[in-house]
C-alpha cells in the first residue's frame, strides 16, 4: 500500500524513532509499504517518520541512479549493491569515515528543494534487515549519502539541518511556505 509521505512541518519527522524490539508480520507488511511508496514517490531512501511512524526502520534502493555511483562492500570485500536492493535497515547503527564531501541532496519530505549537504564519504553500517538477521557492511557514494540522510530521519533530524546558513537563507520563503502549508493540512485531518 502506498503511504502518504509526510511534508516539512508535520511534528512526526522531528521524532526520533523507537527501536524495533521484534519483526513481526505487521513490521515486515510496514517494510513493503514503505518500499511500495519511496518507489511510487521516485525516492532512493525512505524513513518511518516521513510516513508518520516514529520508529527505527528506513529502506532505500539506489539502483536507479546512474550518474552518481555507489559501493558496497561485506567482510572487506567489495559487493554488487543491486543485489542488496532494496535494503530494509533496522535499529541502524552507523560509523561515519573519510572525507566530508558536499554534494547535493533533496527530500520526498521536501519537494523541489536542495542543498549541497557536507556528509563523510563512508558509513560502516550495522543493523537488522527485514527477517531480524544482523547485517554489517560498508557503503561509500550515494548509497553512504542516503544512509546518513534516512539514519538522520530516524533520530529527528532533516537535512536542512546539515544546509549552510547561506543556503537555508536562500530557501527560507520555501521552506516557510511548506511549512504553512503542512500545518493548515494538518490541522484539517
Amino acid at each position: 500500500m502506498i503511504l502518504e509521505v509526510r511534508k516539512y512541518g508535520d511534528p512526526v519527522l522531528r521524532k526520533k524513532g523507537a527501536p524495533v524490539e521484534k519483526i513481526t508480520a505487521e513490521i515486515r507488511q510496514f517494510i513493503a509499504d514503505l518500499i511500495e511508496t519511496m518507489h511510487a514517490n521516485h525516492g532512493v531512501g525512505l524513513a518511518a517518520q516521513q510516513v508518520g511512524r516514529a520508529l527505527q526502520v528506513t529502506v532505500l534502493d539506489v539502483r536507479e541512479v546512474k550518474d552518481r555511483p555507489s559501493t558496497l562492500e561485506r567482510d572487506g570485500q567489495p559487493a554488487d549493491v543491486d543485489q542488496f536492493m532494496p535494503l530494509v535497515l533496522i535499529n541502524p547503527q552507523i560509523q561515519p569515515h573519510g572525507q566530508t564531501v558536499a554534494a547535493a541532496e533533496g527530500c520526498l519530505s521536501f519537494p523541489e528543494i536542495y542543498g549541497e549537504i557536507p556528509r563523510p564519504e563512508f558509513v560502516e553500517v550495522t543493523a537488522l534487515n527485514e527477517t531480524g538477521r544482523t547485517i554489517e557492511f560498508r557503503a561509500g557514494g550515494l548509497l553512504a549519502r542516503a544512509i546518513q540522510h534516512e539514519v538522520d530521519h530516524l533520530n529527528g533530524i532533516l537535512f536542512i539541518d546539515r544546509m549552510s546558513a547561506e543556503r537555508k537563507r536562500e530557501l527560507q520563503s520555501e521552506l516557510d511556505t511548506l511549512q504553512a502549508q503542512t500545518k493548515a493540512a494538518l490541522r484539517k485531518k
